[in-house]
């Protein structure tokens, strides 16, 4: 979201902050949420057991229940709407038809008769909703406009973004087996997990130089070492926890990623 509002501003469009701040909260009540769906989801399903390498899930660990859990996930989208419909005024009906598209796809990762987070699609939804779409929507509501630069921008940061995702569900590849859950990792197997790891990881700096402007190319270079370290170490790495260091470090990678690269705008 920041980086789609700052590319608009380096191509000179007038920054209008209420509408930034609206569209930062409303993209964080749909992660919320959705997280929230997936936390019950997997709990109800069983694939959260006592066997669960990642960090604490609520519903599993006791601390919520399953309707409660899901009556904050309902929540968070209902303020998702609120603040949805401010930005309708804003931006007219593509930002209603990407602000229901997102509300559908965190719902449905989730939820449904097969969950996306069930498939082997969970990464390209996240490439679309967590890249292309956080950038160029955030984009369009400060230049009302739709630009190559901000979609490849979002693709950019969307490939580390589905990187989490894929440390995650390699990491649950024991777990997920016994739900019958087939995600990307279990189609590739660990190893070509890994190595998609590192395409993924890399893809930025093969995207960005076609698109940004001098300042921000040369601003996003020091992130470079990090992905090609986290690209390298995923490789080798053994060890169920020790995907979880890995998982937050790619997380803080993208961060690093996209605050340079608004330096590199704003600059």
């Amino acid at each position: 979201m920041l980086v789609g509002g700052a590319l608009a501003w380096a191509e000179g469009t007038q920054m209008a902050w209420a509408i930034l701040l609206a569209t930062l909260l409303c993209a964080l009540s749909i992660q919320v949420g959705t997280n929230l769906f997936n936390d019950v989801g997997d709990a109800v399903r069983g694939n959260d057991g006592p066997d669960r390498v990642g960090p604490k899930r609520v519903t599993a660990a006791g601390l919520a229940s399953p309707r409660q859990v899901k009556g904050a996930a309902v929540a968070s989208f209902a303020v998702a709407l609120l603040l949805g419909a401010y930005l309708v005024l804003a931006g007219g009906w593509p930002i209603l038809a990407l602000g229901l598209a997102s509300l559908f796809a965190g719902w449905a990762y989730s939820n449904g008769p097969r969950p996306l987070s069930y498939t082997a699609w969970g990464e390209v939804v996240v490439v679309v909703f967590f890249g292309v779409a956080a950038v160029a929507g955030s984009h369009y509501l400060q230049s009302g406009r739709f630009t190559v630069s901000a979609a490849v921008t979002g693709l950019a940061l969307g490939t580390p973004a589905a990187a989490v995702l894929l440390v995650n569900n390699v990491r649950d590849l024991n777990t997920d087996a016994r739900v019958g859950r087939v995600t990307l990792a279990a189609v590739l197997g660990p190893r070509g997990s890994r190595w998609l790891y590192a395409v993924l990881m890399l893809s930025p700096f093969l995207l960005l130089p076609w698109i940004a402007p001098p300042a921000a190319l040369w601003a996003s270079l020091p992130a470079l070492l990090l992905f090609l370290w986290l690209s390298w170490r995923f490789v080798s790495l053994q060890g169920g926890e020790a995907f979880n260091a890995q998982l937050a470090h790619t997380a803080q990678a993208q961060l690093m990623l996209g605050v340079l690269f608004c330096v590199g705008l704003l600059w």
